[in-house]
């Protein structure tokens, strides 16, 4: 069971393109015996509870490789009162929140990407991790692991944590991989993926708890 001192687990994890940091939560998931949810999981869940297409996602992504382009039609709501008023990409996101809430509470659990260390801010046991790595490092990864074109991989990898910061930025109003936001941030490219997952597990068991003034923001 994933718990620390008889409290259950939450792990999110954030990362840059090329980090790994999708198998490394995946290994982690499997080795703590804990659900995992990213992008896919999360989307279907929401287009089950809520009726968004799951289309819907796929366009405010792509949307979001122009942060002009994703703030105009963020703010493009539709001039009624209430939640009616907010634009798609804004209604989406609020559907996002409360899907990730819900798994938090539910139990323990590995959750990538979507925001999820700002969702789940000042839950407690809840710890956030974001994973990184030098260019080169990311580049082989892509390539070797990802199947990227090594012509096209720069680019990819560019227009991908482009997203992720627009993204991020518009709806946090935090700065993307800022490490003031994450209780531990690994450079993936100095240890295997197992040990990164003993890394994170051991971090957890050895955290001290406490509800800081950034997560009551």
């Amino acid at each position: 069971m994933a718990e620390i001192n008889g409290k259950k687990k939450v792990i999110t994890i954030s990362r840059e393109y090329g980090s790994g940091g999708r198998i490394i939560g995946k290994r982690l998931a499997e080795k703590l015996g804990v659900p995992y949810y990213d992008r896919d999981t999360i989307n279907e869940r929401i287009s089950e509870e809520s009726g968004f297409a799951k289309e819907m996602f796929s366009e405010a992504e792509k949307k979001a490789k122009n942060s002009f382009l994703y703030s105009l039609s963020s703010a493009m709501g539709s001039g009624e009162a209430g939640p009616e008023s907010l634009s798609l990409n804004e209604r989406l996101f609020l559907a996002q929140f409360d899907a990730i809430r819900k798994i938090a509470a539910e139990g323990p659990c590995v959750i990538v990407g979507r925001c999820a260390d700002y969702i789940l801010r000042g839950l407690p046991y809840a710890t956030n991790i974001f994973i990184y790595a030098e260019e080169e490092d990311k580049i082989r990864r892509a390539v070797d692991e990802y199947g990227i074109p090594e012509d096209q991989v720069k680019k990819v990898m560019r227009e991908q944590d482009k997203a992720r910061a627009n993204y991020y930025s518009y709806h946090t109003g935090r700065k993307w991989g800022e490490h003031v936001n994450f209780n531990l941030c690994i450079d993936s490219g100095y240890l295997e993926i197992d040990d990164i997952v003993e890394l994170i597990i051991e971090y957890t068991n050895r955290q001290i708890w406490k509800t800081s003034a950034r997560d009551e923001e």
